[in-house]
């Protein structure tokens, strides 16, 4: 089992992160195109939720402020996850 561990544990570690992802991204992607529907989630509509995660679409709702900066934080957890099973793996 250890020997398992050690040979998968990038794969491990991406599959545990990445799980949630399509929760965050669908409640993100929901504040930013402003709509309740599931639909959302399968649509290719990427130039606003870029703008939104990078810049500040709505200023003045703070459940997207407080979304945008966890899903920032997230995706940034992510990326050094990456990183580092390029530099490592």
């Amino acid at each position: 089992m250890i020997d398992f561990l050690k040979e998968n544990i990038w794969f491990i570690l991406f599959l545990i992160w990445g799980l949630p992802l399509s929760i965050y991204r669908s409640r993100f992607r929901k504040i930013v195109y402003q709509t309740d529907s599931w639909l959302i989630n399968i649509k290719p509509l990427f130039i606003k939720e870029i703008r939104g995660l990078f810049g500040n679409l709505y200023p003045k709702n703070k459940i997207y402020i407080k979304q945008r900066n966890f899903y920032r934080l997230y995706l940034s957890i992510y990326t050094v996850l990456f990183i580092l099973y390029l530099v490592y793996a």
